[in-house]
């Protein structure tokens, strides 16, 4: 019966300020892909627009950019596992092992395959194209896609073929362990200071041979990161058993609020050092204390913005218009077609001569209109209803 209470009071939260809370990361992850064509100084994507001329303001503005980037990389996928985590379970003491699976098979898998063999070429010409690198048709532009094919076209939804692998995971253990119902009791500040030094460290030695600008191409993944998207995901699932997401003190947030501040305030510093003492991508990875004093900044800081917004959404934000309602709705799909949609955009508007860092601010919220305005087109049609 406390289980199913607790689910009960879960749910009439979840509608609220766990999706605005998901709203938002969305909207984090267009801002992220956005900064990377625009103006990120270390961007390998397809399409990237450069930097603006002259040397102290591309160096302030590649400083805002790493930052921005930095900050933004260090929590929000794990944020998304951590809640994907955290109703993992539920959904699964409901439907039973296979219908659980087959229901994220359709739901995590139809869009990958999609976007794997459809989206991703398309995407791919559209760049060539527009920037002159190939003139011919479609299908000429496919047979060369094809032939010097190395990674895995998934894009973003690299997230969801990992959620998918987790979720099989997850249906393995739970065939194979009894009980699951044990309640573990909400960590204190101590402990959480205690996971984020053990989860730097981790992610500094898996970083001495696969440093975070590595990817495994065959699945494009960057398994830098790893450490802690498995155990984001894993608290996730203990969480849902303790209803920690409820009962996380305001105290608690407010504390790791402030500590989120002043790490943020400390990067730039910390970058300034990396710069001048040698080789700025030591951060990476590699047996360098610059790879270790990142890989520990990198852990606290998120960790310490999970901890804050956890709990700010909660306090502030646990309520829904009928914007906030439509954008929530809108969510899942705006994470599937995001990245075209910006794309196509930034390519349409290559013409306009403006500084890459104005550019920016100016395109931003148009993208992010744009994202959710076709995306909740897109999530009514016939065909997506039952997946989007």
């Amino acid at each position: 019966m406390k289980y199913l209470k607790r689910y009960n009071e879960m749910s009439k939260k979840r509608v609220f300020f766990i999706d605005n809370l998901r709203t938002s990361l969305i909207i984090l992850v267009i801002l992220f892909n956005l900064a990377l064509i625009y103006g990120s100084p270390l961007s390998n994507r397809p399409y990237h627009e450069g930097q603006p001329p002259g040397i102290i303001q591309s160096i302030l503005e590649s400083i805002f950019y790493l930052s921005f980037l930095a900050v933004t990389e260090s929590f929000f996928m794990g944020f998304f596992f951590m809640i994907s985590g955290y109703f993992t379970p539920d959904s699964y003491d409901r439907k039973g092992a296979w219908p659980f699976f087959k229901d994220r098979l359709l739901r995590l898998g139809t869009p990958l395959l999609f976007y794997i063999i459809f989206i991703h070429p398309l995407m791919a010409y559209a760049i060539a194209v527009s920037t002159k690198e190939f003139v011919g048709s479609f299908f000429d532009f496919l047979g060369l896609y094809m032939g010097n094919y190395e990674i895995l076209g998934s894009g973003p939804l690299w997230f969801l073929e990992v959620l998918l692998i987790f979720n099989g995971a997850y249906v393995l253990w739970r065939r194979l362990v009894k009980s699951t119902n044990t309640e573990i009791k909400i960590p204190g500040n101590k402990t959480i200071a205690i996971f984020a030094l053990i989860l730097g460290i981790v992610t500094f030695i898996v970083r001495i041979w696969l440093p975070s600008n590595w990817n495994f191409k065959l699945l494009n993944l960057q398994i830098a990161f790893f450490p802690q998207y498995i155990a984001m995901f894993i608290v996730g699932l203990i969480a849902y058993r303790g209803n920690w997401f409820l009962r996380i003190s305001r105290e608690t947030g407010r504390l790791w609020l402030q500590i989120s501040v002043v790490l943020i305030i400390l990067f730039p510093f910390l970058l300034g050092l990396y710069i001048n003492t040698g080789d700025l991508t030591r951060r990476y990875g590699g047996f360098y204390w610059q790879a270790f004093t990142f890989a520990l900044w990198e852990q606290f800081i998120g960790i310490a913005i999970i901890m804050a917004l956890l709990v700010l959404f909660r306090e502030k934000y646990d309520y829904q218009g009928r914007l906030t309602e439509a954008m929530s709705a809108s969510a899942y799909t705006v994470y599937i077609f995001h990245l075209p949609i910006i794309v196509f955009l930034a390519l349409r508007l290559q013409g306009i001569a403006l500084n890459p860092l104005l550019k920016f601010v100016l395109v931003a919220p148009l993208a992010v209109a744009i994202c959710f305005l076709i995306s909740n087109y897109i999530r009514k049609l016939p065909l997506a209803r039952r997946i989007l």
